[in-house]
């Protein structure tokens, strides 16, 4: 019941923010191919829409994605242009509703499934690990599971600890799943469209706090065949003295240290990782080769985490014998994520804490 409840408190919060903005009618919210600017939640709108326009196998289903139009409005306007026949409100029981999406999968269909927060998805589990990660090796490979989980990942604001954590390293210790944590609006359309294409069954982690942040985009990105590579890394920022690895909103932890150290002097390449599995250890290498240092930066917990996998295959590969100082972690803090906002502030790896990391890396 406490579920229940805490979703639809998030509902109404989330209602306040978006309908006070005014939404007579709905429509599809996607920036225009003339403007250099287009938020996420418009890239993952614009993403879903091609691809349920290009596929008809592909559908949508989650709570409150079809008359409500998502949670945090990324699916706005899908419901009014595809009907009922392919944008599926669904009760709230994850564990149903997954079930029911992996079996389409299993019989050819797309679907995309929306967790309105992937804290959610532990009630779906089994469904997620058991039947769609595993189908593939069991079946001889005779069964492609081509279907995607998506959602809010990590730390938001003001929802505490059962609403804010990070599955990114949960997920991507599974075999058979392909793990997608995407940063800007070229990564989120690129990488969601290549997803649902995809014959493999994916985990595709969105952040809340990035949903409305706007960044500027090519042309090509707003092209209906604009597809980015799966298990490939980015250089978000070229820099020379230190390799800031990230993901998600780490990397906009990373850049903003990356801005403040530039102003002492200190040149920071930034890394976006965006896959998590596969992980592209080899554009890491690459860029130890050039600045003998590493820092990884991360939303979610340090133990087990997503930089503990990098920094051991980096000490595993070519480059260790390039750094000239230890490789080091900077996460969350190893706590549940508290409710009181100041807490909650000192538990993400916020830009000052980046960059004293980075100074007492470079020993600055």
């Amino acid at each position: 019941m406490a579920h229940g409840l805490m979703k639809w408190s998030v509902f109404r919060s989330v209602a306040r923010s978006n309908w006070a903005q005014g939404s007579n009618a709905r429509h599809l919210s996607i920036s225009s191919p003339q403007t250099a600017a287009l938020t996420v939640r418009d890239a993952l709108n614009a993403a879903l829409d091609e691809e349920l326009e290009r596929d008809e196998r592909v559908f949508l289903m989650g709570e409150e994605v079809a008359q409500y139009d998502g949670a945090y409005k990324v699916s706005r306007g899908l419901w009014k242009k595809y009907s009922d026949s392919r944008i599926y409100d669904t009760p709230i029981t994850e564990a149903g509703f997954t079930g029911l999406a992996v079996g389409a999968a299993f019989h050819g269909l797309r679907p995309v499934v929306e967790f309105m927060t992937f804290n959610f998805s532990m009630q779906a589990i089994d469904q997620v690990i058991n039947s769609a990660a595993k189908t593939f090796y069991m079946s001889g490979g005779k069964v492609n599971v081509p279907i995607v989980f998506r959602g809010p990942n990590g730390a938001a604001m003001g929802v505490a600890a059962q609403h804010s954590q990070c599955f990114a390293a949960w997920y991507a210790n599974c075999p058979g799943l392909k793990v997608i944590s995407p940063y800007d609006s070229e990564d989120c359309k690129g990488l969601l469209k290549a997803a649902i294409r995809d014959p493999d069954p994916i985990v595709f982690l969105e952040n809340e706090l990035l949903y409305g942040t706007s960044f500027d985009v090519n042309d090509k990105v707003m092209e209906k065949d604009f597809v980015s590579p799966i298990g490939k890394a980015k250089i978000q920022k070229e820099g020379k003295d230190i390799t800031l690895v990230a993901h998600s909103i780490g990397v906009h932890f990373a850049m903003g240290a990356a801005e403040a150290l530039a102003k002492e002097g200190i040149s920071a390449e930034v890394v976006n990782l965006r896959s998590i599995r596969p992980l592209d250890i080899d554009t890491v290498n690459d860029s130890i080769k050039k600045t003998n240092h590493l820092l990884s930066v991360e939303g979610g917990w340090p133990q087990h985490g997503v930089g503990a996998e990098v920094l051991s295959q980096v000490m595993e590969g070519p480059a260790f014998h390039y750094l000239d100082a230890p490789a080091v972690r900077c996460s969350g803090a190893d706590v549940p994520m508290p409710y009181a906002k100041s807490c909650e502030y000192n538990a993400t790896p916020q830009i000052e804490v980046v960059v004293r990391a980075v100074k007492k890396l470079l020993n600055r």
